[in-house]
């Protein structure tokens, strides 16, 4: 299943080179990575970031800290919301169009041809960039699991960081948690230092237990290292220091947690430029779309002038009970009732995911959108009203919005959420609102 967005030009070309389904395995990428000199092991230092949800987050925390210290950063996330080069950032800005178009031509020539997913060409794409700009810091976010991801190259990373393990991408990774729990704990390597966020009692004995095979140092996040929300501050406790810093830009709860663990990770990283000002800085500018972004630009924005637009792209579980939080703080901040618009990939447990949200109350309308792997928006609201949800179906995004809009009493706090796909055919909508 390739739920990528087909308007890229990018993705017309690299999708022509490979088999469509996904195959978890590093072999083809280790083989382009040989063809063209390793480049992955010229990078200059890695952290490896695997996890269910919070990884992007992490990592945009991550960067901003190290940029505001002065660090060169090279970052590769995925999966990208509007345009094929958000994936790729070189040294603070995205990459370049020209310079996109030279690796593809080099990693193309160099594969001869042969079998190759869209996701192991692109990342060994990035490497193959970064090891042409020396960088301080290579931040590499995992795709899908860490095990047998494209990416868990690295036989010795500076740190590898795991973030809150869940439950998703079941029929890859699942069904157990523990399962899970072992594909991520495939990015730990032999003596490497590894961060861990508070997890499921589960997944948690997994993770260690492969640290501890590894004899891998082991930090957890609540035991070794912590960090919390206090007095709308964030405060963040090492074993001989405590930090009161300011909040995180991105909103939320669970982003609290998300920044400490980027802080916990950066301090085993150990560059004395990360300051308590960097860390400071950074915290208070990272920027990451798509993850409860207030959207005030675009046609949406402009239709739903008269309240607040919020777009998320909470898809799991775990995901919505962060989103349910906060939107409980908007509703709690003047008593407005919070509507959301919904549209999922068909092989998400969407009854799971409303009943995370079915405490919150929300009017739910639910759509679909420009992909053939998406649940019909039917399915979706009988997913809904399972989990004790009232739910209309709207055609697409904007007649959601305007139903939200219609509904009696004080205009909603709307929030736009479901699939990342879905997300970046919303910030799609106006170049005002393209991720840069």
């Amino acid at each position: 299943m390739d739920p990528l967005r087909a308007s890229d030009g990018v993705i017309h070309r690299l999708r022509a080179l490979h088999p469509p389904l996904i195959d978890l395995t590093t072999g083809r990428v280790e083989r382009l990575l040989n063809s063209l000199g390793r480049p992955h092991e010229r990078m200059g230092p890695v952290i490896h970031v695997a996890g269910t949800n919070g990884k992007g987050s992490t990592c945009a925390f991550m960067r901003a800290v190290a940029e505001a210290a002065g660090l060169k950063v090279h970052v590769l996330t995925s999966p990208h919301l509007v345009r094929f080069a958000e994936r790729i950032r070189i040294a603070g800005r995205l990459i370049t169009d020209d310079e996109l178009a030279r690796q593809i031509d080099v990693v193309v020539a160099a594969n001869l041809g042969q079998d190759i997913s869209f996701f192991e060409i692109a990342a060994v794409l990035a490497f193959n960039a970064f090891a042409q700009n020396p960088a301080d810091l290579c931040i590499i976010e995992v795709g899908l699991g860490g095990r047998f991801d494209a990416t868990n190259v690295f036989a010795a990373p500076a740190v590898s960081v795991i973030t809150p393990v869940d439950f998703d991408h079941l029929e890859f990774l699942g069904p157990e948690l523990s399962k899970i729990a072992w594909e991520k704990a495939g990015i730990i390597k032999a003596a490497r230092p590894v961060v861990v966020a508070r997890q499921p009692d589960e997944a948690l004995s997994v993770i260690e237990r492969e640290a501890e095979n590894l004899r891998a140092p082991f930090s957890l996040m609540g035991r070794e290292m912590d960090g919390w929300e206090q007095g709308e501050r964030l405060v963040v406790q090492w074993p001989d220091r405590l930090l009161d810093l300011p909040a995180p830009r991105l909103p939320g709860a669970h982003q609290f947690a998300n920044a400490a663990l980027a802080l916990a990770a950066l301090s085993i990283f150990d560059d004395p430029r990360i300051d308590e000002s960097a860390m400071a800085t950074g915290i208070a500018t990272a920027v990451w779309p798509g993850r409860f972004q207030r959207l005030t630009q675009g046609p949406l924005a402009a239709l739903a002038a008269g309240t607040d637009l919020w777009l998320d792209g909470a898809h799991n579980p775990h995901a919505a009970r962060a989103l349910a939080q906060a939107c409980r703080r908007l509703s709690q901040s003047d008593g407005r009732p919070v509507a959301l618009v919904v549209a999922m990939l068909g092989r998400k447990d969407a009854r799971a995911f409303f009943a995370a949200l079915e405490p919150l109350a929300p009017r739910v309308f639910t759509t679909d959108f420009n992909s053939p792997a998406a649940t019909p928006a039917g399915a979706l609201a009988d997913a809904a009203r399972s989990a004790g949800i009232a739910a209309e179906v709207a055609p697409n995004a904007e007649a959601g919005v305007r139903a939200a809009l219609a509904m009696s009493g004080p205009p909603p706090h709307i929030v736009i959420c479901g699939s990342l796909h879905f997300v970046g055919e919303v910030l799609a909508m106006s170049p005002d609102t393209w991720p840069d």
